[in-house]
């Protein structure tokens, strides 16, 4: 059997965060439209629909640490990354979203024990 892969933990640790943060998006009424829309410009990872608006989520997944929250790594510049995914995204598209597009971040934090805090965060730019 081959050694594991360099950073296939990591990746394991973001898929089990999207896959919370899809469900806490559920639980809250949305319907979840795509995981991992990707194209050249990059990656969004879920895109969901909140009534008549259009959401763009930012999964952001960590252990518990004394350090950066989650939403600390949600910039400025990426959530003007965001808006230009959403828009490439909308292109293709038949027609855009009567209420607009908003973007959220989930926020997941993995403590050592016990379970993960879930933390939806929404309208962030």
């Amino acid at each position: 059997m081959p050694p594991p892969r360099p950073g296939s933990a990591r990746q394991a640790l973001g898929r089990y965060g999207e896959r919370l943060a899809a469900r806490t998006l559920t639980e809250a009424g949305m319907t979840v439209l795509a995981r991992n829309w990707r194209c050249r410009a990059g990656e969004i990872d879920i895109l969901a629909r909140d009534g008549d608006t259009l959401v763009v989520c930012e999964v952001k997944t960590r252990r518990a640490s004394p350090f950066e929250h989650p939403l600390a790594a949600v910039t400025t510049r990426k959530t003007q990354r965001l808006r230009g995914l959403a828009e490439r995204w909308l292109a293709c598209q038949e027609t855009p979203p009567p209420g607009g597009v908003r973007i959220d971040v989930v926020a997941v934090v993995l403590p050592a024990r016990g379970a993960p805090l879930v933390e939806h965060v929404r309208g962030v730019a």
